[in-house]
């Protein structure tokens, strides 16, 4: 396909632009930006209801497509107060519960599905928490979901139905984005006019931002620069396009690996430059990254809107979980004989399941000075829903370190037969589980002992 037909195809929801197959019923995101701003003054009005009511702190609840845009935002316009809890480790949990006035705080449940283990299991243990106030609680959840139900029954001052033709990588500019924007006292009406203005420019045939991000990444993947190198800003804007790049092209062996912070230069990379002269930029560059991915995903002759492998952990955790027993995460191999697999086109993915607040930095500048591969990094389970699908169904050039610490004492949830603890160190053991059947090149080792 030429520039042209393929940007018109796109626009005209045409699912043989990819495979043919379910895409086009997950193109809503192509309207969103538009049919968000008409309700800007809805949620101003709503955000400043809150605020009236003395509810001054807002914890956002979720996970991956629910968690990363928020984040970024909370980051890129320097807010104070606003806080995403996407962690199942105690301590994590245990710090930021000890730095909250439960009264003063609005917590925010969001998931596409509503039954995303680790939002479920944070929502019911603030619940209990602050003394089960619906007035203090919000969902974003898909119409239908088990979370609506939920927050219906419990009486949670507003629910906010998600677009069920948007998939959650592609939910930065829905209310999964636009509400915690609202909360945060950002004028969503400025974000989404500038939003709205790429979709514009997305249109066109010269001089269109989206193609030609896209049709650079897509070039370059078939010319063997599949790392995608993103250039820091200082939101970390790195952070949402990682799970929208990895989880929209990573399948079927084929994938593009995003690598922020990373140098472009070598014979497998690319450079990125993320677009945000000013933090209401963010509006217009979260939709050109989003067409891009579209284009892109037409070079790789993938379905960039499914992820086929994603339900794998999910599945493995939930087998450990079922034994009833807390995984012994005891170490496996070690880095020194990971590394020595390292080829030329490799990279190096180190999953951590330790507290957030772990400088993971100078692990990560050590290895990229012992190999010539790209090295990219997450926190696990937060990395699950944001890379996990590239690290199974992309190509096998990944080498994963996986890194355990000691989560602290057992941090019950309500409602369950396990608690935090046991919850993330099955996480842990269930992706490593699933790594390996796939053939992957894995080690496990304690924070300790590095």
């Amino acid at each position: 396909m030429n520039r042209a037909e393929l940007v018109d195809r796109i626009w005209e929801r045409d699912p043989t632009t990819w495979t043919g197959r379910d895409e086009a019923k997950w193109l809503g995101w192509l309207d969103e930006p538009h049919r968000m701003r008409e309700r800007a003054r809805e949620l101003r009005e709503f955000a400043d209801g809150v605020r009236a009511d003395g509810l001054d702190t807002v914890v956002l609840l979720g996970m991956g497509g629910s968690s990363l845009a928020p984040e970024v935002l909370r980051r890129t316009f320097g807010v104070d107060g606003f806080h995403v809890l996407d962690t199942t480790h105690p301590r994590a949990i245990r710090d930021l519960e000890s730095r909250l006035d439960l009264g003063r705080t609005l917590f925010v449940s969001a998931s596409k599905s509503g039954s995303t283990l680790e939002t479920r299991s944070h929502t019911d243990y603030f619940w209990e928490k602050s003394g089960r106030d619906g007035s203090r609680f919000v969902a974003i959840t898909d119409p239908g979901s088990s979370l609506e139900k939920t927050a219906q029954e419990r009486g949670f001052r507003r629910v906010f139905a998600g677009e069920p033709t948007i998939g959650g990588r592609y939910s930065a500019l829905s209310p999964f984005g636009i509400v915690p924007a609202a909360l945060m006292g950002i004028d969503v009406d400025r974000l989404l006019a500038a939003a709205e203005e790429m979709v514009d420019a997305c249109r066109l045939d010269d001089g269109n931002p989206g193609w030609e991000l896209g049709a650079q990444f897509g070039s370059g993947w078939q010319e063997g620069r599949d790392k995608i190198c993103i250039a820091e800003t200082d939101g970390g804007f790195g952070l949402w396009a990682e799970q929208l790049i990895a989880e929209s092209t990573g399948k079927l062996g084929k994938g593009l690996v995003p690598a922020p912070g990373e140098s472009p230069d070598g014979p497998d990379r690319q450079g990125a430059q993320p677009q945000v002269p000013e933090p209401y930029a963010l509006g217009a560059e979260f939709f050109r990254w989003e067409f891009a991915i579209a284009v892109a995903g037409a070079f790789l002759e993938i379905n960039p809107f499914d992820q086929p492998d994603v339900q794998a952990a999910k599945d493995k955790t939930n087998e450990v979980l079922a034994t009833g027993q807390e995984p012994e995460l005891e170490p496996e191999g070690s880095l020194d004989e990971l590394l020595a697999q390292a080829r030329e086109g490799d990279y190096v993915c180190v999953q951590a399941f330790v507290n957030p607040a772990t400088d993971l930095d100078p692990l990560v500048a050590r290895i990229r000075s012992r190999t010539s591969c790209v090295v990219t990094h997450g926190y696990g389970p937060r990395y699950l829903h944001s890379t996990g699908q590239l690290h199974k169904g992309g190509p096998n050039t990944g080498l994963f370190l996986q890194v355990v610490d000691d989560p602290g004492e057992e941090l019950p949830i309500p409602n369950q037969p396990f608690g935090f603890r046991r919850l993330i160190r099955a996480q842990a053991a269930g992706d490593f589980e699933s790594l390996k059947e796939r053939g992957r090149r894995v080690a496990r080792v304690r924070l300790e002992d590095l």
